[in-house]
């Protein structure tokens, strides 16, 4: 939606409006996420239609992802053993329509563990909105670059995240 308020005023508003979120709690939506990063929307993450584009929650998911990777600490395991995680695969859902300003917070959260892989649910949730605006699902896979193929998931990542997930896989 276009506003018919002068620029110099929806800047100000935003503004106030972000320094009215950024120290907010996550919501109890995101309680079962052990790992959240809390990001303000830009302007620029608006495309022609002035809301959040469509590629715009991946590079959140991307955040997310490695807030929980770093919380973990597998960056260190896995460069121990010279493995390294990829996506294999990412989807996205669309639920809610978000736009500037808004403070969004994003929750990782490891819902299932492979052999070499592991699925990784994301939530964003919209201050503005207090609801979650976007649902995703990422594939990791421990991957050996040198051998240019899967890993087995070591078992000191394993029970990393069955230790910050408080659950057995």
């Amino acid at each position: 939606m276009i506003s018919s308020l002068p620029i110099h005023l929806l800047i100000t508003n935003a503004s106030n409006y972000i320094a009215d979120c950024m120290n907010t709690p996550p919501p109890n939506l995101l309680a079962k996420f052990p790992a959240i990063v809390t990001i303000p929307v830009q302007w620029g993450d608006q495309d022609a239609y002035q809301h959040v584009n469509n590629t715009v929650p991946l590079r959140w998911f991307e955040s997310s992802r490695i807030a929980y990777v770093e919380k973990l600490g597998a960056t260190e395991l896995l460069s121990e053993l010279h493995l390294g995680l990829i996506i294999a695969s990412i989807s996205c859902s669309y639920r809610r329509q978000l736009c500037y300003p808004d403070q969004i917070q994003v929750g990782a959260r490891v819902t299932q563990l492979g052999n070499s892989s592991m699925t990784i649910a994301h939530s964003v949730y919209s201050q503005s909105q207090d609801a979650i605006a976007v649902k995703g699902e990422a594939i990791m896979v421990v991957f050996d670059f040198d051998a240019k193929r899967p890993k087995r998931l070591p078992a000191t990542v394993r029970e990393a995240i069955e230790r910050i997930e408080e659950t057995t896989f």
